[in-house]
Parts: C-alpha cells; sequence; structure tokens
C-alpha cells in the first residue's frame, strides 16, 4: 500500500447517498446540498454536519426542522448546482426547476422530484462540531419513480452511483429490529 495525504482521509469513508436539506424562515423556502450525514441507529435519528457558513443554518436553527429529501442520479447536476450556489441571492427551487410539496408536519417543503422525503425535527446541536441531530417526524418514499439509483459524494468532485443490491438478510437477522 501507498500513503495519501492525511487531508484526504475523508475521502475513503465520505458518506451517502447525497441530500438535499430543505428549509424554510417562514417567508423564504431554501434548499441545500449535503454529503456529511449519518443514521444514528436504527430509530429515526439522523446527523447532518453545517453551519453559520451556509444560509440555510439560520432557517434550521430558527424554525427547529427541515426535510432531507433524497435525490437520486437523475438529479446530479441540480443536485451539484444546488450545493454551489448560495439561497443568499437564488431561489433554488425555481433556479434548478424543482417542486416544493407541502409536509405534514413542518413548515419546510418536501421536493416532488426526489425518489424520498423525510420531515425532522431537530432535537440537539453539537456547537463544537458543527452537528445537528434530526428526528424524523415522517417519511415519504415515491414508488412511482423509474430512477431509484442514489449518488454518494467521494469529496473530491466525483461521485459514486449506488449499483446492484445483495441481500444478506437473513445472515443479519439476529441484528436487525422487528419489521426491518
Amino acid at each position: 500500500m501507498k500513503t495519501i495525504p492525511i487531508s484526504k482521509s475523508f475521502t475513503l469513508i465520505e458518506p451517502g447517498p447525497v441530500v438535499l436539506i430543505t428549509t424554510s424562515n417562514g417567508e423564504k423556502n431554501n434548499i441545500m446540498t449535503i454529503s456529511w450525514t449519518m443514521v444514528m441507529d436504527f430509530s429515526p435519528r439522523f446527523a447532518i454536519t453545517t453551519g453559520p457558513w451556509n444560509y440555510s443554518y439560520k432557517a434550521l436553527r430558527n424554525s427547529k426542522e427541515c426535510v432531507i429529501a433524497i435525490p437520486t442520479v437523475d438529479l446530479i447536476d441540480q443536485a451539484v448546482g444546488i450545493g454551489t450556489c448560495s439561497g443568499t441571492d437564488t431561489d433554488k427551487f425555481y433556479k434548478f426547476g424543482l417542486t416544493p410539496l407541502k409536509g405534514k408536519h413542518v413548515g419546510a417543503p418536501l421536493i416532488k422530484e426526489c425518489l424520498a422525503n423525510i420531515e425532522c425535527k431537530v432535537i440537539d446541536v453539537v456547537e463544537k462540531h458543527n452537528i445537528i441531530v434530526l428526528e424524523g417526524v415522517e417519511a415519504y418514499f415515491d414508488d412511482s419513480r423509474e430512477e431509484k439509483r442514489t449518488i454518494h459524494a467521494i469529496g473530491d468532485g466525483t461521485f459514486v452511483v449506488d449499483g446492484d443490491k445483495l441481500d444478506r438478510r437473513a445472515m443479519m437477522r439476529s441484528k436487525l429490529p422487528d419489521g426491518v
């Protein structure tokens, strides 16, 4: 094996999928692209990493709610574009041709074109590490979408697309909670 710069080590375990986080400040909806996400356990708890450098952060902190929208590979250019401009001066729903849908539990909109959406409430903020802990309150999945492959950021401007699904449920049954 050869060594790589430690500054690039995150590209070896960069999580996925790329997600779109929607927020609302009561007057304006916004979307930000995030690839730094984490499932906390088998409950509907998630963590994202963001901070004051993102326009959506203030709305997220003030409203204490958001939507995690999961795009598929056919939306890669929109996801990258959303992540490379600011909501300060851009209506991202309009610019990227996305449709906001009203959720049941939060003011932030779902994104119609995404494969899945999860309405979330902020339950903790770990300031030291810019981690926002979310609890999902409602989840939606669009079975009618033909494209279901998600995208995963490597962290260097390249992406990996989901491929074949390998089933090992029988082997893992003792570790999976009921209903999974």
